[in-house]
């Protein structure tokens, strides 16, 4: 009786094992048949991988050079506000009424400007200040050699300076400030180290000198815009101080009253002899030798790649279909 329990389970081993060995098999035979069905179709795959790689050679050659300039800022030491910290306690409601902040850091103003230089109202009194549409939204590519802007001659005629694009209402030939925002926001970048504070700031475009520009242009823009608000803040506070001591009397208070014109006064006269107001140049935009993008090469090599596997797989898709068919 054991023995044939013994022989049975030895059949039913070998069993398996012969069939694990016939599946073994089959999936030998289906990789072998995948080859051979990709080994017929090379020709089809040399063919369709050529024109790939053609079609991104003219692509990436077609393309235009990108160069970047940058510039990196160090927040400026906010002189003249430390006077305020032993004011603050004792009357910062009224020096909110005046508009005073009284005690406040040099990193809220940092920040404040920072979020100004990236705001649409900046960004459209610079492009409307310095009329960099054309360059901004039709510049086609860069000559080297006579350092000359080529504009996209469907869009922009640079001869009779004429928006003539083509396009649908509600947009004109010229473009928007709207469509300006989006396209200089396209192509600024501002960023922060929150380690050390530094700021840079980097501009895209097809010309060096261009992006070079417009990077200086944009630190003295913001030293500049910041500068005339606290000047106006601080001249509109002097005038609400003057204004309460005509009618205050008590002799303290009058004396708290001269000492934060006085802080307003200082704040005025540092604004004026300083220009880099907000941030010191650290180091200065240059232009660019070098181009950022395309990677020509990179682009081929993927096109390339994409077509070899575009037909390999439409090879197999087509011997799948086939099968299933018969």
């Amino acid at each position: 009786m054991e023995d044939n329990q013994i022989k049975t389970k030895t059949n039913i081993k070998a069993r398996d094992a012969c069939a694990h060995s016939f599946d073994t098999s089959e999936e030998e035979i289906d990789l072998n048949e995948l080859i051979r069905v990709i080994w017929e179709a090379k020709i089809l795959i040399i063919l369709v991988t050529a024109v790939f790689a053609a079609a991104s050679i003219v692509y990436a050659v077609n393309q235009p050079n990108i160069y970047m300039s940058e510039a990196l800022l160090a927040p400026s030491e906010q002189e003249g506000t430390s006077g305020f910290g032993g004011l603050g306690g004792q009357f910062g409601g009224l020096a909110s009424l005046a508009g005073l902040s009284l005690g406040s850091g040099g990193n809220s103003k940092n920040q404040m400007a920072l979020e100004v230089l990236k705001s649409r109202q900046f960004t459209k009194d610079f492009i409307q200040k310095h009329d960099i549409l054309p360059e901004l939204m039709a510049a086609e590519s860069w000559s080297m050699q006579n350092n000359k802007l080529i504009y996209d001659e469907e869009l922009f005629n640079s001869q009779n300076k004429e928006w003539i694009r083509k396009v649908s209402p509600p947009f004109t030939p010229q473009p928007s400030m709207q469509e300006s925002i989006k396209a200089f926001r396209k192509v600024l970048n501002v960023s922060t180290d929150k380690e050390t504070g530094m700021v840079t700031i980097s501009v895209e475009h097809v010309s060096p000198f261009i992006a070079q520009q417009w990077v200086s242009w944009l630190v003295e823009d913001i030293n500049l815009t910041m500068k005339e608000r606290e000047m106006a803040e601080a001249r509109r506070s002097i005038e609400f101080l003057y204004e309460q001591l005509e009618q205050i009397e008590i002799a303290d208070i009058r004396e708290v009253l001269y000492k934060l014109i006085e802080e307003q006064m200082k704040t005025i006269m540092f604004a004026k002899v300083r220009d880099e107001y907000v941030f010191k140049t650290i180091d200065a935009a240059l232009v660019p030798e070098e181009k950022l993008k395309p990677k020509r090469a990179l682009i081929v090599i993927l096109g390339t790649l994409l077509g070899s596997m575009i037909c390999t797989v439409f090879v197999l898709i087509r011997y799948f279909a086939r099968g299933s068919n018969s």
